[in-house]
């Protein structure tokens, strides 16, 4: 049957009944307009065409309940949700695939993060047990626990200056001998 002598009302009452010919009449009809409109909105031959192949399945399987009263209008908006629902889809995916990108960045820059901070804190331990046990103690509640300097010398019986220099001398002892882990890190 060629699709210029059966009317597309013909065609869907022929459809409905399960009837092939008229199917694959309607299949050759619209295809290229379908195929269009589909590469039009995604760009993409592959996924034109697996839209359309949708489509056609679906009207296919819905043949006999489906109410088509304008085929050409029917198809046409049948298509555009299909992109619609699709181009839907994939923003969904890449949001997803952004989300597992993220988190996997984020987890291994806590852990990073964490390494890290455990190693320097290693580290300054490890400076600190090498001074005075006055100058590493002022250093620590000055440095850990926040305590003021006039608190500190309250506590360790010494001057404000004493503190002050055990703080100071503390500090550049840490510097000096945390060079080696600032360059390797």
């Amino acid at each position: 049957m060629n699709h210029t002598i059966q009317s597309d009302q013909e065609l869907v009452a022929k459809l409905q009944t399960g009837q092939k010919s008229a199917f694959e009449e309607i299949y050759k009809k619209y295809w290229r307009k379908l195929y269009n409109i589909a590469f039009h909105q995604t760009g993409k031959k592959e996924e034109a065409e697996e839209l359309v192949q949708d489509l056609f399945v679906g009207i296919w399987q819905r043949r006999e309940t489906a109410q088509i009263k304008h085929l050409d209008l029917y198809l046409t908006l049948s298509i555009k949700n299909k992109i619609y629902d699709f181009i839907k889809s994939q923003i969904s995916y890449r949001k997803y695939q952004e989300y597992i990108i993220l988190k996997e960045v984020d987890l291994h820059f806590e852990t990073d993060s964490i390494v890290n901070y455990l190693e320097l804190t290693a580290a300054v331990e490890k400076v600190l047990s090498l001074l005075p046990e006055k100058s590493a103690q002022a250093f620590r509640m000055s440095r850990f626990e926040d305590f003021p300097v006039k608190k500190i010398a309250e506590e360790m019986a010494l001057s404000e200056k004493a503190v002050e220099y055990h703080i100071t001398k503390s500090l550049r002892f840490i510097k000096e001998n945390l060079k080696t882990y600032y360059s390797a890190n």
